[in-house]
């Protein structure tokens, strides 16, 4: 059974978490910044996220995002910038409870920042949210985004978490971008390829558009669990007592 770490008091002070709660918070708002400005774009001069050349560019564009924000968050925060992907770990005992529940407040704090800026910057036109597709029912909209989470947090245990060396792990930031906008160019008609609460919820809380938004938290929660849980028990070699205590937690690159 995994064992979950509340973390200790070595932990919380300590400059260096200090500041990878920061530096968590810097590259979430930049991810989405730069992400749903990237959406607007693409409505804009692509055709708009409906056409295959919208949804293409934007699917470029979070792959790019994930990538870059990963490498740059590597050796501080480790660039989670998904809730649903720290929360999975937080239960599989890889990172403290304490570092999750931070990790996860600056996260939302840092989506809600960028989405409120750009609103400003766009001046007041309302940032696109993601949505349903035609005809896409709520479930199966959830179940579309479980696939998807699970394809993307089952990838990042393959390529970071599971320890083998070599060209997969120098790669790593960029093929977890791969998967992110391979995800978003094959989702996005139908749930708008989430895949991440926080990306989620800044355009949510910006427009005050909540329609449906429990399916971006229902789905990637259940879709980072079963993964993590199909992983970790079927293809993780890896002894349980090396397991992280209570003194120290894993910092792998998550989006």
């Amino acid at each position: 059974m995994a064992r979950i770490k509340l973390g200790s008091r070595k932990e919380m002070t300590d400059p260096e978490f200090a500041r990878s709660v920061l530096t968590e918070l810097l590259l979430t708002f930049l991810f989405v910044f730069v992400g749903v400005a990237a959406s607007m774009t693409a409505g804009k001069m692509a055709g708009g996220q409906d056409s295959i050349m919208g949804l293409t560019a934007v699917a470029v564009a979070q792959a790019m995002l994930v990538a870059v924000m990963v490498a740059v968050g590597l050796d501080v925060s480790a660039g989670h910038l998904n809730p649903a992907v720290t929360i999975g770990f937080a239960a599989g005992g890889y990172v403290t409870v304490f570092r999750c529940v931070l990790y996860v407040i600056v996260q939302l704090l840092g989506s809600s920042m960028a989405c409120l800026l750009l609103q400003y910057i766009a001046g007041g036109q309302a940032v696109p949210v993601h949505a349903l597709g035609v005809g896409i029912g709520p479930l199966q909209g959830a179940i579309m985004e479980v696939v998807l989470t699970f394809s993307m947090v089952f990838s990042i245990y393959a390529i970071i978490v599971d320890p083998k060396k070599g060209i997969v792990s120098v790669l790593a930031p960029l093929l977890i971008g791969l998967i992110v906008g391979a995800n978003t160019l094959a989702g996005g008609p139908f749930s708008g390829a989430s895949m991440n609460p926080a990306r989620s919820f800044g355009p949510a809380l910006a427009t005050w558009d909540w329609t449906n938004h429990w399916v971006y938290w229902a789905g990637p929660f259940v879709g980072s669990g079963l993964a993590g849980f199909v992983y970790d028990h079927l293809y993780l070699m890896r002894p349980r007592d090396d397991l992280p205590g209570d003194e120290e937690s894993i910092t792998k690159p998550l989006c």
